[in-house]
C-alpha cells in the first residue's frame, strides 16, 4: 500500500519546546593561554629582525647571548634553557654555533670542576652591548600603542601571572635561590 503525505506525520516543533542549546566552543581568540602565546611569537619575530638580518644570529643563538649578557658571571646552558624556555638541544645546538664563531666560551665552573659554564667573550659582549639598545627601541616602537600608564598596568599584570605560577622574574631572585 502506497503512503501518502496525510498518512506521513510531520513532526512540528512546539513553540514552547526549547531548541537544543550548540555544544560550547573554545574562541581560541579569546583563550589567555593562545594570545599570550602568539603575542610572544610575534613579537619574538618582530625583535629578531634586528639580530637576524644584521648579525646572522637565530633566536635561539640571541637568547643565549642575552642571557649571559644580562648576568654578571657565567651559567650553564641548563639555566638558558629554563631560563628562556627553550628546549636543552636547541640551547645546545646555539651554544655549539656561538662557542664556533668566538661569541662565547667555556669556562670551569669553581664549585664543580666536571663542569662547564657559558660566558660571553669580549666579541659576544660588544655585539649584545650593540644589540640591546636596538631591541629596547624596538620594544618601545611594539608598545607605543600603549600609554606610559597602560604600560605600567601590563608590567605589573604580566607580573602577577609570572607569580601565580611561581616563576623567577629577576636575574637576582635566580641567583639567590639558585634556581635553574
Amino acid at each position: 500500500m502506497a503512503r501518502t503525505s496525510s498518512d506521513i506525520a510531520v513532526k512540528t516543533r512546539d513553540p514552547d519546546e526549547a531548541s537544543p542549546q550548540p555544544k560550547p566552543r573554545l574562541d581560541l581568540f579569546k583563550f589567555v593561554p593562545f594570545r599570550l602565546n602568539r603575542l610572544a611569537a610575534e613579537v619574538s619575530s618582530a625583535l629578531a629582525v634586528e639580530y637576524q638580518e644584521r648579525h646572522g644570529l637565530d633566536i635561539p643563538a640571541w637568547r643565549v647571548i642575552a642571557t649571559l649578557g644580562f648576568r654578571n658571571d657565567a651559567c650553564s646552558a641548563q639555566y638558558i634553557a629554563q631560563c628562556t624556555r627553550t628546549h636543552k638541544s636547541t640551547i645546545s645546538r646555539a651554544v655549539t654555533t656561538l662557542l664556533n664563531e668566538g661569541l662565547i666560551e667555556r669556562v670551569e665552573n669553581e664549585a664543580d670542576r666536571r663542569e662547564f659554564r657559558l660566558q660571553l667573550t669580549k666579541k659576544g659582549r660588544t655585539l649584545y652591548e650593540e644589540l640591546f639598545p636596538q631591541l629596547l627601541r624596538r620594544e618601545d616602537e611594539i608598545l607605543a600603542c600603549l600609554s606610559a600608564q597602560e604600560r605600567k598596568q601590563l608590567s605589573t599584570l604580566l607580573g602577577k601571572i609570572e607569580q601565580s605560577l611561581d616563576l623567577i622574574q629577576t636575574s637576582e631572585e635566580a641567583d639567590a635561590k639558585q634556581a635553574y
